[in-house]
């Protein structure tokens, strides 16, 4: 009971300072608290005011805050700007660490800025000029898919995905460590998970570690038990797309972000499907 009530202290400084608990969303009555824990015996009070704080719909706060966030406008479909690509969008999937299709994701395709697509048909030349094929996972991603991750990690029950993503993290600790915030990157439209395909083999190459796996693993400079060719996978991965303007994330090996991206302030709220306009 301690440590959930530590938890919970520490995620009220962090959303305090964000300032996410403002307006409608307050502090939890004592007589909301035992609606709450009265409706559902599985939770903790910790875990309930934790959920409490949460905004419940921060893509609607953003999309009224700034209309341009819900133009795609600027965005192309990445698999008409650089065709050569394998697309294997996880989150219009029920295998990824949620465990269903998540919020925003419409259809199954990827969807980038235009300057960021540019960049990576550069990629994917170099890249296919070298045996290899781009495989994404995911690309622009709605600020309401963002939202559902938020909604999921405060429901500390559900667990059905650690065995596959996160069997190393306790799911209580997932705001502490980073592994889920408010908003993302991705949102952005130049953001793109990806790794490299084999085209002699027709498989992916071995990175010694799987997308969205939760843990140190998944940085590009683990050392741990990576074998010198999985180490040289990611080293590949990485520098091509270094080299054509994207930067990396320091925890995740297929988490690549162009410099110069062209909204660099605006978390899009448009869906994920074919339909530009």
């Amino acid at each position: 009971m301690r440590r959930k009530f530590m938890v919970f202290m520490v995620l009220t400084s962090m959303l305090l300072t964000a300032g996410l608990t403002g307006g409608c969303v307050g502090f939890v009555r004592s007589e909301q608290r035992a609606e709450i824990t009265g409706t559902d015996k599985t939770k903790s009070l910790a875990e309930a005011e934790i959920t409490a704080h949460i905004p419940e719909n921060v893509g609607a706060k953003n999309a009224a805050a700034d209309p341009s966030a819900n133009s795609s406008e600027g965005f192309v479909l990445v698999a008409e700007a650089v065709p050569d690509v394998i697309q294997e969008i996880r989150y219009y999937s029920t295998y990824n660490f949620v465990g269903e299709r998540i919020d925003g994701y419409e259809e199954p395709c990827a969807l980038l800025t235009r300057e960021a697509a540019e960049a990576l048909k550069k990629v994917s030349d170099a890249m296919m000029a070298q045996g290899y094929r781009l495989k994404i996972y995911d690309a622009y991603r709605p600020q309401q898919a963002v939202d559902h991750f938020v909604r999921w990690a405060a429901d500390t029950g559900d667990t059905r995905m650690k065995p596959y993503f996160y069997p190393e993290v306790d799911k209580s600790l997932l705001f502490i460590e980073g592994y889920i915030g408010t908003k993302s990157g991705h949102s952005r439209g130049s953001t793109v998970d990806l790794t490299l395909l084999d085209m002699q083999t027709g498989k992916e190459l071995d990175m010694g570690g799987t997308f969205d796996y939760f843990g140190e693993r998944s940085h590009p400079d683990y050392n741990g038990d990576l074998t010198q060719e999985q180490k040289t996978n990611r080293r590949i991965l990485r520098e091509a797309m270094l080299k054509e303007g994207f930067r990396a994330l320091d925890t995740e090996w297929w988490h690549f972000t162009l410099n110069n991206e062209p909204y660099p302030n605006t978390y899009f709220t448009f869906p994920v499907c074919g339909d530009l306009h």
